[in-house]
This record gives structure tokens, sequence and C-alpha cells, in this order.
């Protein structure tokens, strides 16, 4: 398959009342259980390219190793840039990535509007859409005082209307990684008020550990692409584990096992989002 367009893949899932899922790739095996997830499920799939393995190896190799893993696949795919910086959303720009997303949300305010503004244009002029941040997302168990992690209404209604970002992803109580203690609710009200203001999809990171009924309330209120990446690590993980505890076994049988493993846990997201029966390519054939 050839990479579809990001664009109408929220728009469908926003006009259905879904969401899409968003999973990042860490090696051969670990997109191979993506793309099999989304072949499966019948579902679209954002690959993500992201802050772990992007320093691994760097940004045009994981690239092309995403890339040609999709491509032999039969899935409906994106292949999207997660947490770019500046520098880094350019050369996604010109290697051909479907999406970016530029993570200037560390950054000053009105930097973050003047940054992300002119990434829009440049990615725009290619045909891309352009996903941003605003507010802050704290790691698991970090303790942080939550009003001032929680993106603001006004400032998320004036960001999309000078910057033209086609997804924002904003910050409700959510965190990047599974917590050991309770997770903190999600604030499903502000949901609801940042899309009445902006009026564009919305996204949510770090959905890892959300419980089901939260997932669903973000979508019913907005939310139309989840960032999960924790939970489908510790499936594989798990895979490879239960290879080693049989004793002494080859590495290509344990990732064999992490990469049926990640790959059901996937389907189970898929499901839980509402896209799973809902590629495009699917729905032709049917």
């Amino acid at each position: 398959m050839t990479q579809i367009d990001p664009r109408r893949v929220i728009q469908d899932a926003v006009e259905g009342g879904y969401a899409v899922g968003a999973f990042n790739m860490h090696s051969v095996e670990t997109t191979e259980a993506l793309v099999g997830a989304a072949g499966q499920a019948v579902a679209p799939v954002f690959l993500q390219v992201g802050r772990a393995i992007v320093p691994h190896v760097g940004l045009r190799k994981a690239y092309e190793m995403t890339r040609r893993v999709a491509e032999e696949s039969d899935a409906d795919y994106v292949i999207h840039l997660d947490h770019g910086p500046w520098e880094e959303v350019f050369e996604a720009i010109r290697l051909g990535f479907g999406s970016v997303m530029y993570d200037g949300a560390h950054l000053p305010f009105e930097e973050n509007i003047r940054t992300t503004r002119r990434i829009v244009e440049v990615a725009h002029d290619f045909g891309i859409p352009v996903e941003a941040e605003l507010g802050k997302i704290p790691d698991a168990d970090e303790e942080v005082d939550w009003s001032s992690y929680y993106t603001d209404v006004a400032e998320a209604e004036r960001f999309v209307a000078e910057t033209g970002v086609d997804f924002l992803a904003i910050s409700v109580g959510i965190v990047h990684g599974v917590p050991l203690a309770s997770p903190q609710p999600l604030d499903i009200q502000r949901i609801e008020e940042i899309k009445a203001v902006t009026g564009i999809p919305l996204v949510l990171h770090g959905a890892s550990g959300v419980p089901e009924d939260e997932v669903r309330a973000a979508m019913a209120a907005g939310v139309h692409k989840f960032n999960a990446d924790t939970d489908l690590r510790h499936a594989f993980r798990a895979g490879i584990e239960a290879v080693w505890q049989q004793g002494d076994r080859q590495f290509e049988e344990a990732v064999a096992e992490g990469r049926e493993r990640m790959l059901a846990a996937t389907v189970e997201k898929m499901k839980l989002y509402g896209c799973a029966g809902q590629a495009p390519s699917g729905r032709i054939r049917s």
C-alpha cells in the first residue's frame, strides 16, 4: 500500500464519531506489528516516528525503514513525525512524511504561535497537515500542579486562529507513560470547550493507561486521534520475556513473539477507538 491522506482519515473519524490510533514504531518488528494490526483490523493507522528512535538511528533511517515495511503491507497508513523540533520538522517534510507534529509547547506562548505558523505555511505548501501542542504533558507519576499543565481554552482559540494548524494536541490530565498510581481523570469538559472554540480535531497523547470509559468520553467530546505507545511496548516486551524464560532461545524467536503480542494489543486499541473496519481501502472493497 501507499500512504493515505491524513486529513481525509481524520475527517472520516470526525464524521463517524470515532478516533484513529497513532502508535510509535521502534524497530522493524514493531513496525510490522503495527501494520499487521492495521491490516487485520482493517483500520487506518498513523505510524509515528518519534523521540525514542530518532536519537537512536536518525530520522532518515527511521523513515526509510518505516516506509519500506509499510509499503510491503496491506495497511492503510500515514507516516507521521511525532514531537518534532524545528529543524527535524523541515527534514521530515523533505523526506516525504505524510504529516508532521511540531512541538513548540515548551516555548513561550507567543514564540510557539510564531514558529508554528511558519511551519504550517511551509508544510501546507507541500500538502502536509500539521499537528501542534498546547499545554504541558508530564511523565507518569511526576508530581505536578495540574492547573499549570492544562491547556488554556482561550489560548487554544487564539493559537489555532493565528497558526492555522490542522490538529491540536491538548493537555487535559494525560501523561506520557502508564501511571503506577491512580491516573488523573480526564477533564472532559475542557475538551468540549476547546473543541467548541477551535473547531478542529483534537489529539490526546499519552493514551496508554487511560480507562476505556474516559477514552469513549474524550472521543464524544472531540478527540479524533489517540497517541499510545507504552501499552504496546509492554506487550512487545512481555513476548520477549516469555521466550527468554524458557531458557536459551534464539533472538529472532523472542522478537517474533513480541511482535505477535504487540499486534494483538494494537488491534484491541483500534477496536476501542472505533477505527477498526474504517480503513479507506476496506470500505472500498466492501
